[in-house]
This record gives structure tokens, C-alpha cells and sequence, in this order.
């Protein structure tokens, strides 16, 4: 354990957490369009990092690794976040492997070796004390597989710095106990900043910022990658000033992601709706909303539906809309039901497919019931464009 600062030395370090950037991560849900722009999203994070550090004051910026979200980018996947930290030259950024992008023999750390680094940027390829500044040493985990047995922290205990030098932390991993309860490898231990005598320990990994105790964090991912994600789309700036850390979370996310569900059964529960997300976001293009719909909804709400929900309206103005619709009902009031039933064998398919659907002991109960709306929406639409 290294003791505390002389007051000399006592003097702040300013710098940025960050991880998970991901890199070149593959959206297989999204079509081409939104899939560019959500990887050009996780490079304009990198440039928010740096112009958080430049406005900050921030001379250092760690990376707590899955800097790449798969172990061999191609070409320009794998140069060009070095393009964007190139661009704010006064930056020390470190980075280190993760279990995406581990340092494997002949892999993706030995290629951005050979590329020709800039200057300010330093691949932390070795679990051994680096000199970060005149008060400061760095002790980085780099992970060399993508599945390992032992806490990769585990060295910096004994690790040899100068007395009276602090000691900063950068790992990568999940902490014992902590998310699922199944046995995982790279279990880093929760008091590792207190063994180790680490004013800060930078972890990488957890993709929401979460505090573990005082002098350990998870950043989180810088623009987040699901819609399951709390808390992320943040860096960290870190005030390092003898005492506790002074940690404080700073956006650097331009996409949300949000889940939702709605029960509909009229026209106001449409408009409602539609009205809810243009009230709560300003510019919709930034959103990616997953929706599940339920309720029961006449053939003219179910138009209203896909002009403000589904097909146009909020589905134009969204990034990404994801649909689930499942749950929802399409039942013609008696004036629509009529309407269509002027087709003897539209009205003949109905009859046969409505007696299996209210048959509680048929097998193909819920396939009549969907074979049913898609008739009737089938044949609405037919009505409705002959009339256009």
C-alpha cells in the first residue's frame, strides 16, 4: 500500500474514463442506413471524448478496453479511430485489449503497431507500471484472450511504483458478485483499489456508469448499442486531488434508445401517443425506439395507426423504429364489417375462419384468428386504394 501524498506532491490530476467503445460493431437488426450511422455515432463519441478533455482540462484519457468490437477490423475499421485521436494532439490516450479485441499472437494491437501511432496515443500491451506524469503511474490489465481464469488485476498488488507516486488503475472485466450470478472468468476483485493502494481504478466491460465504491468505476460505453442499456452514453472526468476521487459523468451519447409499450383501443390512444414522443424529443431523428403495441383497434384506427405511428409519422421522424405488433387486434366496427362482407367469398373465408377462431378446442384457433385480420386488413386496403 503506498501512503498518502506529501502536500508538495498533493497537487491535482485531472483525467477521462472511458470503454466499450466498440468499434465497428454490426447492428443486424438495422437496415444499411441506420447501421452507418450508428457506427459513424461510436467514432463522434471518440471526438466528444476529446473535446471534453480539451475543454476540461483533462491532459489523459484511459480506455478501459473494447476499443474494437470484434478481433479483426478490417483496414480502415481498425485506423480509423486513431484518425480521430490524432485530432486533439495535446491528449495522452492509453488504451488497453479487451475480451472483444484481445491481444491475441498476430492480431489487431500488433497491426495498429505497425500503422504508425500518432504521438499522443499508447497501446498499454504489457500488465507492468507505465509513468503517466511526474506524480502519476499507470498499472494496466491488458487482456490477452478473450476468456481468461485469473483477475487480471491481480499483479497490481504488489506492483513497484516510487513511494509517495500515485497509482491509477485500467482494467477490463466483470467484479466478483457483481451482474449475473453464473460463474465467469475475469472476475476482478471488488476492493482491488484498496489492495493495491489505487487512488483509481478504471474498469471497462459494464456498459452503464456504475460506481463500485469510491476510487472505482465503470465508465460505461460512450454512445450505447441496445436497448437494454441503463446509464450508459457517458465519460467520466475523474478529479484526482489526494482524497477521494471527484467523479463526474458527462454526456457524449448523439443516439437513445428507448423501449416502450402502449395499450390502444381508440383514436385518442393513437394521437396520444404519437404526441407523448414528439413532447418528450426535441429532434426524433436521434432516437431508436423499440415499440410493443397491444389492445383492439377498428380498420380506420389501424389507417390512423400506420399514418402517425407505423408506416409514416413517428416512423419517418425515428432513426429506427422497431415494431411489435403482435398484440394488437384489428376488428372492423359493424359499418367497416359490413362494408367488406358485400364479397360473398370474402365473406364465406371469414365465416369458416371465424368458426374455427371461436372453437376454445380447435388446434389452429390462433392461426384463424390472424388469418381473419389479415383478410379483412387485406381486403380494406383493396377497397381503399380502387376507391383512391
Amino acid at each position: 500500500m503506498q501512503e498518502r501524498l506529501s502536500s508538495a506532491e498533493d497537487r491535482r490530476v485531472r483525467l477521462i474514463h472511458t470503454s466499450d467503445w466498440h468499434v465497428g460493431k454490426v447492428f443486424d437488426f438495422a437496415g444499411d442506413r441506420v447501421m452507418a450511422l450508428l457506427q459513424q455515432a461510436r467514432l463522434n463519441a471518440i471526438a466528444e471524448i476529446g473535446k471534453l478533455a480539451m475543454a476540461e482540462n483533462a491532459r489523459t484519457v484511459l480506455v478501459a478496453g473494447d476499443v474494437y468490437d470484434r478481433e479483426s477490423p478490417d483496414a480502415k475499421t481498425l485506423a480509423e479511430p486513431l484518425e480521430v485521436m490524432r485530432r486533439f494532439p495535446t491528449v495522452a490516450w492509453h488504451l488497453i485489449p479487451g475480451n472483444h479485441d484481445p491481444d491475441l499472437p498476430g492480431g489487431l494491437w500488433r497491426r495498429l503497431s505497425s500503422l504508425g501511432l500518432p504521438d499522443n496515443v499508447h497501446l498499454q500491451r504489457e500488465a507492468s507500471p507505465v509513468r503517466l506524469d511526474e506524480r502519476s503511474w499507470l498499472l494496466p490489465a491488458p487482456l490477452r484472450q478473450r476468456h481468461g481464469n485469473d483477475d487480471p488485476t491481480a499483479w497490481m498488488d504488489l506492483a513497484p511504483t516510487p513511494e509517495g507516486q500515485r497509482r491509477i488503475g485500467l482494467a477490463h472485466g466483470s467484479i466478483a458478485e457483481f451482474g449475473s450470478t453464473s460463474p465467469r472468468p475475469d472476475r476482478i476483485a471488488p476492493d482491488r483499489a484498496q489492495k493495491a493502494g489505487l487512488a483509481y481504478l478504471a474498469l471497462g466491460d459494464w456498459h452503464g456508469t456504475k460506481s463500485i465504491n469510491a476510487q472505482t468505476w465503470y465508465a460505461g460505453t460512450p454512445e450505447p448499442d441496445g436497448f437494454d442499456q441503463t446509464e450508459s452514453g457517458h465519460a467520466l472526468l475523474v478529479d484526482l486531488d489526494g482524497g477521494r476521487p471527484i467523479v463526474t459523468r458527462h454526456p457524449t451519447a448523439r443516439y437513445a434508445w428507448q423501449e416502450e409499450t402502449a395499450a390502444l383501443h381508440d383514436a385518442g390512444d393513437i394521437r396520444r401517443l404519437e404526441q407523448r414522443f414528439r413532447t418528450a424529443h426535441a429532434d426524433l431523428s436521434r432516437l431508436l425506439l423499440r415499440l410493443r403495441v397491444s389492445g383492439m383497434l377498428t380498420l380506420a384506427e389501424h389507417d390512423l395507426f400506420g399514418q402517425t405511428i407505423a408506416e409514416t409519422g413517428l416512423a419517418a421522424a425515428l432513426c429506427l423504429l422497431d415494431l411489435d405488433r403482435q398484440g394488437l387486434i384489428v376488428r372492423p366496427s359493424e359499418e367497416e364489417l359490413d362494408r367488406l362482407s358485400g364479397d360473398l367469398v370474402v365473406k364465406e373465408a371469414i365465416r369458416r375462419l371465424r368458426a374455427i377462431a371461436e372453437s376454445a378446442e380447435h388446434p389452429d384457433r390462433p392461426a384463424a384468428s390472424r388469418a381473419i385480420q389479415h383478410l379483412q386488413l387485406a381486403c380494406h386496403r383493396r377497397r381503399r386504394e380502387a376507391a383512391a
